[in-house]
């Protein structure tokens, strides 16, 4: 199979540091000026290695530098460079490098990014195009994307092995409006994408209902009647994450992660560096719900909760909070926090708080 590879190297630069994304040069500056690390290359190469493992038959186009051609190499894989780039990489690189891969007839187009990427990708393959997305970025609602980036290698080997496709949407957040305190999201394509959904994740689900509503409400009074003293929480993004916010008092902090401790708010919007200060200190919990449908309690939207901070935990220090009309339409939590070895030891099952004294047990993969 010939295949175009491209890498955002940018992508997810923005989570650790609390910038819910990383759009624009002007996020790009604040979240290196924030100490930011760049995580797609070494994400792009988790998936390539787990490609080269399975011998895989690909013949990669892809971009030169950082772009695609050194996260190859590191992989041991070969490839061609179809696409310059300089050092400083831009939106319209990646439209102008998979231009090219569609113009060499590819017949799969693998990126590694966000949301973000995702629209430039589809935007510049077309919709008869077949994509598949290695996650590395923060935002990620889109159904193009592998549930890992080594899930990504059991995709492309379906695909080789039936050819068969399913269209999958393309959403985005609105990152500026996260920023001032208004969430919106938005359809923007349809790409088709390998038609295995045990290695894709589905589409962000919204839950708005007034009976989701009403039993957020009933989790968070039981959350907040049961915070203990001289406990730091870690309240990550999320409505159900808010309502327990709402519970003791504060504004949650949209999309962002918040820390109380003792019924008051002692960090707000945090950052990576924030809460790992915070629970080297302190005993602390972290307060997580799973994203709608696609099951992340880590990962997605949440990378401020990093491995270095999870490890200073243990596994009954996470409280993952959902309601049960949430819990109908996810019924298999997971985690992909970068860290291969601490998500082996996150998996297996977790009690999920769904109700006031309620729990249930559900599996994560």
């Amino acid at each position: 199979m010939k295949a175009g590879f491209v890498v955002n190297p940018i992508a997810g630069m923005g989570g650790s540091v609390a910038l819910k994304g990383t759009d624009g040069p002007e996020v790009l500056q604040e979240a290196v000026a924030r100490g930011a690390k760049k995580i797609s290359p070494a994400r792009a190469v988790e998936a390539l290695s787990a490609i080269r493992t399975r011998k895989l038959d690909i013949e990669f186009l892809t971009a030169s530098g950082e772009m695609g051609q050194d996260e190859l190499h590191a992989a041991g894989l070969q490839s061609t460079v179809t696409t310059t780039v300089g050092s400083r990489t831009t939106r319209e690189d990646t439209v102008r490098a998979v231009k090219t891969f569609v113009a060499d007839r590819v017949e799969l187009v693998l990126f590694v990014g966000g949301d973000g990427t995702a629209r430039d990708v589809v935007e510049a393959a077309g919709a008869s195009a077949v994509v598949l997305g290695i996650p590395a970025g923060v935002k990620m609602h889109s159904s193009v994307f592998a549930l890992t980036p080594e899930r990504s290698a059991d995709a492309i080997e379906a695909y080789i092995a039936n050819g068969r496709t399913r269209d999958a949407e393309v959403m985005d957040v609105d990152e500026a409006g996260v920023r001032d305190g208004v969430l919106r999201a938005k359809l923007f394509a349809v790409a088709k994408v390998p038609d295995d959904s045990s290695s894709i994740q589905p589409t962000k689900d919204a839950y708005q209902s007034a009976s989701a509503e009403e039993e957020a409400e009933i989790i968070a009074k039981y959350v907040s009647e049961t915070m203990e003293k001289g406990v730091a929480y870690i309240l990550g993004p999320g409505s159900t994450t808010a309502a327990v916010a709402r519970e003791i008092g504060m504004d949650k902090t949209i999309l962002g992660v918040d820390v109380v401790k003792g019924g008051r708010l002692i960090k707000k919007d945090a950052t990576e560096e924030d809460l790992y200060g915070i629970v080297a200190k302190s005993p602390s919990k972290v307060v997580v719900s799973p994203i709608g449908a696609q099951g992340f309690i880590f990962g997605r939207g949440n990378q401020q909760i990093s491995p270095r901070v999870l490890s200073q935990l243990g596994k009954r220090d996470i409280i993952v909070i959902a309601t049960p009309t949430k819990l109908r339409g996810t019924p298999v939590l997971r985690v992909d926090t970068g860290d291969p070895s601490l998500d082996s030891k996150l998996r297996g099952h977790m009690k999920v708080v769904v109700g006031y004294g309620r729990r249930r047990l559900v599996d994560v993969a």
